[in-house]
């Protein structure tokens, strides 16, 4: 056995020797025979994405840095060699929509064979869980795996983050990019987890939580991580309709029938004004949102058909279908007063006001003044309206739909930060007060600050979660443990 394992390593040393130098003067690859310095070499797929294109980048995963992850690389060891694949996204079919533009990254493993009869010696590329593993003679060998590469190599000359800041502030180019986006490919019997992020951020933001994720076996196995991008200057509510509409058009090119596990089985994970959303993907709005936003039912209005539609997207919902548990995380769910100061006042200023739904809301009003309350005309009637506004506490229609619970049959969960000397309490940003909810099936509050999704003990509550989420064959009920300290 010593021996057949000392053979494993040197077979993974050759490789790795033998890719570092093809590599050099080689960018694109392809199935089937290539040539290099006159040997010919097979390349082979074994269980690879389906998306990839069919000529791909071949990146050796310990050269591929690991900042976005404050430096920790995600690893298994075993026979072969980590590597990234990468091309970019397809175009003939409308799923490679939900691909990022910055193209399609898969994790593979890497090992040279000979081929049976003594022809060419082939460069296997295998997916290192679904391929399982290599058999040598009587010795099996599993695949080694870097789950960290693949999304920090995707993500290297992504201009999202700069996309993100310059969207809050008017920017268009964020709503170009808006959707639904799969990281890795769809499963119709692993678990949705959705991540919404916050203002002004983008799905970046949730790099340690998915790095930690797909480094967990029993969750990589059972959920696949979606990543919603969307305005942030936008209101809440139209936030929410948007997202919402997100994830129709995603399910749409997915599951048209709607019945698969991956669609009856939907976890949102939301930070921030993302967390804010999630909840509001929760709960039904009934007829107070409605009221609170105007004192006539909309068959009662005058307006073209498409700015009243418009207007009930935003104002009546129901619980988004399929969704089983919410995790928020420095959620303001009752407003933030940053909003109300000095320095909210400001931003709100120069945040865009340019969305259709805003739009829709000002010529409505405009013709129905009478049935718009006297303390909102001024906000309908002028745009004078984005997320910064809706975050403020005394904003009557964020109010109304604050005062909403979620259904009993839907479990969620509340992680906050506390930074030391801060009054209110809270994380700087959102006090414990708005970031705390009632009937929470459970509660941890950290020394953090906003960015409290990127602490170990939040990823590692979210971990906790989802396994629970796992072990619950029937949908969760409103029970209410305490995790860590609430005063």
């Amino acid at each position: 056995m010593e021996e057949a394992q000392s053979a494993a390593v040197r077979a993974t040393a050759c490789t790795r020797a033998w890719l570092s130098s093809v590599l050099k003067g080689r960018t694109q690859w392809a199935p089937g025979l290539m040539e290099d310095g006159g040997v010919a070499v097979e390349v082979v797929l074994r269980d690879v994405s389906p998306n990839l294109a069919t000529n791909f980048q071949i990146i050796p995963s310990d050269l591929v840095p690991m900042g976005m992850y404050w430096g920790a690389r995600k690893t298994k060891s075993g026979f072969g060699v980590p590597v990234v694949l990468m091309s970019p996204r397809c175009r003939d079919r409308p799923a490679c929509k939900l691909l990022p533009p910055s193209g399609v990254a898969r994790t593979a493993t890497a090992w040279l064979e000979p081929a049976p009869g003594g022809g060419s010696p082939r460069l296997v590329l295998g997916h290192p869980i679904r391929t399982r593993g290599v058999y040598t003679g009587y010795n099996y060998w599993p695949l080694a795996e870097d789950s960290s590469a693949f999304y920090a190599a995707a993500l290297a000359d992504s201009p999202i983050r700069r996309l993100s800041i310059w969207n809050l502030l008017g920017g268009r180019e964020m709503g170009r990019r808006a959707g639904v986006y799969l990281l890795e490919d769809y499963d119709p019997n692993k678990r949705t987890l959705v991540m919404i992020h916050g203002l002004g951020s983008s799905p970046v933001t949730w790099a340690r939580l998915s790095n930690a994720i797909w480094a967990d076996p029993i969750l990589r196995a059972n959920y696949q991580v979606w990543q919603v991008v969307y305005e942030t200057n936008e209101p809440i509510l139209v936030g929410r309709h948007r997202v919402e509409r997100h994830l129709d058009a995603a399910w749409e090119m997915l599951d048209p029938p709607g019945t698969s596990a991956a669609r009856r089985n939907i976890v949102l994970l939301g930070h921030s004004m993302g967390g804010a959303i999630s909840r509001l993907l929760m709960i039904d709005s009934k007829d107070e949102v409605w009221s609170a936003a105007f004192a006539k039912p909309v068959s009662a209005l005058a307006g073209s058909s498409n700015d009243l539609r418009a207007l009930e997207g935003m104002f009546r919902f129901a619980p988004y279908p399929g969704v089983r548990r919410g995790i928020f995380l420095a959620a303001p769910h009752q407003g933030s007063p940053t909003a109300g100061s000095f320095v909210g006042r400001t931003v709100n200023r120069l945040v865009g006001r340019r969305s259709p739904e805003l739009t829709s809301l000002r010529r409505v009003a405009a013709e129905n003044e009478s049935a718009v309350p006297p303390s909102l005309r001024s906000h309908f009637l002028e745009d004078n309206i984005n997320s910064i506004s809706t975050l403020r506490g005394d904003q009557p229609v964020m109010a109304a739909a604050r005062a909403l619970t979620i259904p009993c049959g839907t479990a969620f969960h509340t992680i906050a930060g506390r930074r030391p000397g801060k009054s209110p309490p809270g994380d700087g940003i959102v006090p414990l007060e708005s970031a705390i909810l009632p009937g929470a099936a459970s509660t941890l509050v950290i020394e953090a600050g906003h960015n409290v999704h990127e602490y170990d003990e939040a990823i590692a509550e979210v971990i906790r979660i989802l396994h629970e989420d796992m072990s619950s064959g029937s949908q969760p009920r409103c029970d209410t443990t305490v995790a860590g300290d609430t005063d």
